[in-house]
This record gives structure tokens, C-alpha cells and sequence, in this order.
């Protein structure tokens, strides 16, 4: 989104969490107010929601524009476009409670990863994308970094390029990233993934990367974080976490997508090579499989 463009009413609640982290106090909680009760906030006045959130009417309008808006009354017309078409349900999904019967946490961590992944292919530029894909297929190289839950999807990018044929490698320990990063040519790319784009194991190999002249890409769910500022890529993830979901569930489901989507797209892009590539790799797993014994069968 830049900064002339409001957010649509199909993402704009995906919109408004993503960027939370890098919102003053004041307009943070007020942007909380919106995420808890969208439909109340389109049906006040600015004169209404002042009272109701108790903010004075500037801190509204500040915040507003903080979103993307040109000001309260645009926020309002997109939120209520927002409401008319999406379920009260879909905006304000229910939260995981320490008493829940195991019913409710599979509906209720099913649904908030459904809307995870839909928010993200909302806010995912099919123009970034392309730009993306177009250069992981020209890469002579292609470095991820990510630590945590974050390490995993890094580890996943990395195994599913070499399964085409492309120089793909992980890395979540920080030493050997920044050292890796350091090794780096113009033409080689380096995807940081982290969910805050705050990371600092994250944030160094890619520094050290963008200045030995690499193409940076952000997988992260900040647009407005310290990576997102670092990448000449950026893909939004989405993910609205609780004290269940301590910054790994949603969001992981949610970068895995884009890295799923990534992968398409290279491989489209490179098919001539990556159609060989993955045959001769199925070939040799199956061959590799075929020379243990099936468990339960005699030997």
C-alpha cells in the first residue's frame, strides 16, 4: 500500500493488523477499537466515536491517515463496505479461551488460519510477485533467513528451490547468515522472513546483503517494519495471533502460502529446467526409499 493508496475494504482489516506494531500508543488502541466492533465505528460520527473510545476527534483523524486514509469519513465508507460484505463473524473472529472444549478450538484455530491465508492472497501485489519470481528464476543464488517458527518457512523456500534445481540455502543461526550474506553478488537474492520485520538475527544478514548488492525480499507481517524498509520486495503475510498463538500459527500458515506461491511461479517460469529437475529428484527418492523395508513386513 503506499502512501496515496487506501487500503481496500477486502483486506482492510488484514491492512490495519499488519500495521499495528508501528502505531503510536494512541492510535494503536484506537485501531483496536476498529478491529473489535468495525460495524460501530461505521455507523459513528467522528463527534460518536470520540466519546466512545474517549480520543480526542484529532487523534482520530491522525490515526485514520495513519491507515491510509485521507481522513475519519473515508476510514467510515471503507469500513462499512468492509461489514456489507464480509460476515460479522468473518471481521471479528472469535478469540481461543482457556475453558474452550476442543470442539471450539479446532472451529476456532481452523477459521482464524482459513482468514489468515485469505488475507494475505488479499494483500498479496500479483506485480511483486512477478517481480519476485522473475528474480529467484535469475538468481546464481538464493539466501533465507529466518529464526523460530519464521527458520521453518525459510528451511521450506530453501528445500522446495533445490527440488528444482535452483542454489537455495537456509539459514537461521545469525553468524553463519551474515557470514553467508557478507559472500554475496549483484543478482543473487536474499528473502528475509520474519512476522514483527523486527527480528535482529533477521534484520543484520539482510543489511549486510542489501549492501553487498543483492535483490532483498521481505516476507513479513509489517509492511511499515525495519525489513520492509530494507527489501526492494516486500510480501505481506497476515495473522491475527492471541496468548494461544504466541507469534507462530497464523502467521507461519500465512508466509508458507507466499513461499507456496513463490515456488509456482519460479517454476512456471523455469520449467525446461525445473520439470527435469523434480522428476530426477522424485527418481532418486523413491530409489533411496525402495532399499529399506516397509515397516511391519519381514526383512
Amino acid at each position: 500500500m503506499t502512501e496515496n493508496e487506501s487500503p481496500s475494504p477486502a483486506n482492510l482489516v488484514a491492512t490495519i493488523r499488519a500495521v499495528l506494531p508501528s502505531l503510536t500508543p494512541a492510535a494503536r488502541a484506537i485501531a483496536h477499537r476498529i478491529l473489535d466492533d468495525p460495524g460501530l465505528v461505521a455507523r459513528s460520527t467522528i463527534t460518536e466515536f470520540s466519546a466512545i473510545s474517549g480520543t480526542s476527534e484529532a487523534t482520530i483523524v491522525r490515526t485514520a491517515r495513519a491507515l491510509g486514509f485521507a481522513g475519519y469519513s473515508q476510514l467510515r465508507f471503507a469500513l462499512a463496505a468492509a461489514v456489507a460484505s464480509q460476515a460479522p463473524e468473518r471481521l471479528v473472529p472469535g478469540d481461543l479461551g482457556p475453558d474452550d472444549p476442543l470442539t471450539d478450538v479446532i472451529a476456532k484455530v481452523t477459521r482464524a488460519e482459513s482468514e489468515a491465508l485469505a488475507d494475505t492472497a488479499a494483500q498479496l501485489s500479483p506485480d511483486t510477485l512477478d517481480a519476485v519470481v522473475g528474480a529467484v528464476s535469475a538468481a546464481r543464488r538464493v539466501d533465507v533467513y529466518g529464526v523460530g517458527a519464521s527458520g521453518l518457512v525459510a528451511v521450506d523456500m530453501a528445500q522446495k528451490l533445490m527440488r528444482i534445481g535452483l542454489s537455495g540455502h537456509a539459514f537461521t543461526d545469525a553468524h553463519l547468515a551474515v557470514t553467508s550474506a557478507a559472500l554475496v553478488r549483484p543478482g543473487d537474492v536474499v528473502v528475509g522472513v520474519s512476522c514483527t520485520g523486527e527480528t535482529p538475527d533477521v534484520l543484520g544478514p539482510v543489511r549486510v546483503a542489501r549492501k553487498a548488492g543483492a535483490t532483498t525480499v521481505a516476507i513479513t507481517n509489517n509492511p511499515r517494519s525495519s525489513l520492509a524498509g530494507l527489501a526492494d520486495h516486500v510480501m505481506v503475510s497476515a495473522g491475527r495471533e492471541t496468548a494461544f498463538r504466541p507469534g507462530a500459527l497464523a502467521s507461519r500458515i500465512s508466509q508458507l502460502l507466499i513461499v507456496d506461491c513463490v515456488f509456482v511461479g519460479v517454476a512456471q517460469r523455469t520449467f525446461g529446467a525445473a520439470d527435469p529437475a523434480l522428476r530426477a529428484t522424485r527418481d532418486a527418492l523413491e530409489e533411496f526409499l525402495a532399499g529399506f523395508p516397509r515397516r511391519g513386513r519381514p526383512s
